[in-house]
């Protein structure tokens, strides 16, 4: 998830370097989306992955 949010902040720079505007700031809001996202799950798991097993 982290990976893909890299991805697209690297697609948004480049689109903003050579001046797609609207490019640009799409890829950067799914950019940002992946990594809250990816941090949530990283959170979830950390927290699960702590249960004692039965």
């Amino acid at each position: 998830m982290f990976y893909w949010a890299a991805v697209f902040l690297v697609i948004g720079l480049v689109a903003l370097l050579f001046g797609f505007g609207g490019i640009a700031g799409l890829s950067m809001n799914i950019a940002w989306i992946l990594f809250v996202v990816g941090l949530i799950f990283a959170v979830l798991f950390m927290i699960l992955g702590r249960r004692p097993r039965i």
